[in-house]
């Protein structure tokens, strides 16, 4: 019985979160856009989640590098160690961890400050002022999701690729030109293109779950902490079911 009432609530709140993101679309391409909250939100989503990008970045390359060296050397294969590294980098770990941060940086703080205005009944004042807040808030929150993911996935594949480099010296000593030319020389258009589209659907997934729970907030303050833990949660859970379906397209069509 409690396993039925549990799969009622999650097809419940699967079906809520697909009404608030038809109503984004409803409201997404509307002529009197909120540009100058779009750009507030592209800065603070972006541009000041980049530190913490690039440090998670470096450490990633440099440890991903160190952790593969004695296996490729047990079978002589170190010499293929930053083509390795690199195309696990863009192809997978790069987007992915990118995209769980942004959950948990991003996601929780949307579902913190909408939840906020929510109890303190800012939202229901902003309706009143005559000013659309669903498309002040929420769409321009989206949107800046949805558009500086992809952007900051690209930075983490540079600083990444980057730390293998260094990785790749603390043994050796191989030149960046020769380096350049090894990883670029693996990589492929096809190993780029489809991380970098499923990166849209990741930020669309953190913007769209963070302000829906804000929105749906209730009970005051443990409600506003409550958006916050469930927007990291759901939202990460939705990174991972996308990343298999978009591993699963990639391979029908034969860019594995």
């Amino acid at each position: 019985m409690a396993t039925v009432k549990g799969l009622r609530a999650m097809l419940e709140e699967v079906g809520d979160i697909t009404a608030f993101a038809g109503r984004f679309f409803a409201n997404a391409f509307h002529a009197r856009f909120e540009w100058s909250e779009l750009f507030r939100q592209c800065f603070l989503n972006g541009y000041r989640s980049l530190p913490l990008v690039g440090i998670t970045a470096f450490i990633m390359g440099l440890v991903l590098t160190v952790q593969s060296r004695p296996t490729l050397e047990r079978f002589g294969a170190a010499s293929m160690l930053p083509a390795m590294v690199a195309i696990s980098v863009v192809r997978e770990i790069a987007p992915v961890i990118t995209a769980l941060i942004g959950a948990g940086k991003i996601g929780s703080s949307m579902g913190a400050e909408l939840g906020s205005m929510k109890v303190t009944e800012q939202i229901d004042a902003m309706e009143v002022s005559g000013t659309n807040p669903f498309r002040y808030l929420v769409v321009t929150r989206v949107w800046s999701t949805t558009l500086m993911l992809p952007v900051l996935v690209v930075l983490s594949d540079a600083i990444a690729i980057w730390a293998t480099w260094i990785g790749v010296n603390i043994k050796d000593d191989v030149s960046w030109d020769l380096f350049y030319r090894q990883v670029f020389d693996s990589l492929e258009f096809s190993d780029f293109v489809p991380a970098f589209i499923k990166s849209y659907f990741f930020g669309f997934a953190i913007g769209i779950v963070g302000c829906y729970r804000g929105y749906a907030t209730e009970k005051g303050t443990e409600g506003v902490g409550q958006a916050a833990h469930t927007a990291v949660v759901t939202a990460s859970l939705l990174i991972f079911i996308l990343d298999l379906i978009a591993v699963q397209i990639t391979d029908i069509l034969g860019l594995n």
